[in-house]
């Protein structure tokens, strides 16, 4: 039997790789971790996971077809848990740094109900950030 823990990393194919990694990083608060540039990938730690960003015409990127756009995605969405979750707070820090923001609600998650919002990086991929379950 495989027992998953939680997700270990995402991996996002990106047209402007250094747009992509100052949201992540300066909006989203990623850090750098480790980058392969003849590869054209730059690993971000987000918490106890990565983000990966691989330029679609790095080697690995290239592998993966059309550059996503409006009419193509490599995903639908990812969400990211925030510790400490204060929604008005991050919808500022959002609004402050231009972010393109989506539905803000309550869904369910891997902890259980509880607020999210939606926003968008750079280039279109959707981002969950999430908050604790409703007590109860």
């Amino acid at each position: 039997m495989i027992r998953i823990g939680e997700i270990d990393h995402v991996v996002l194919r990106v047209r402007d790789l250094a747009a992509v990694q100052r949201f992540y990083c300066d909006v989203l608060g990623c850090r750098e971790e480790r980058r392969q540039d003849d590869i054209g990938l730059v690993q971000l730690r987000a918490g106890a996971s990565l983000v990966d960003l691989v330029s679609v015409d790095g080697r690995i990127g290239r592998h993966g077809g059309a550059a996503p756009g409006l009419e193509g995605r490599n995903m639908d969405h990812f969400c990211l848990r925030v510790v400490d979750y204060d929604e008005a707070a991050i919808l500022t820090h959002l609004r402050a740094h231009g972010a393109t923001l989506g539905s803000i609600g309550s869904r369910y998650g891997a902890r259980g109900e509880g607020p999210s919002i939606y926003c968008f990086d750079p280039e279109g991929n959707m981002v969950e950030l999430k908050g604790p379950p409703h007590p109860g």
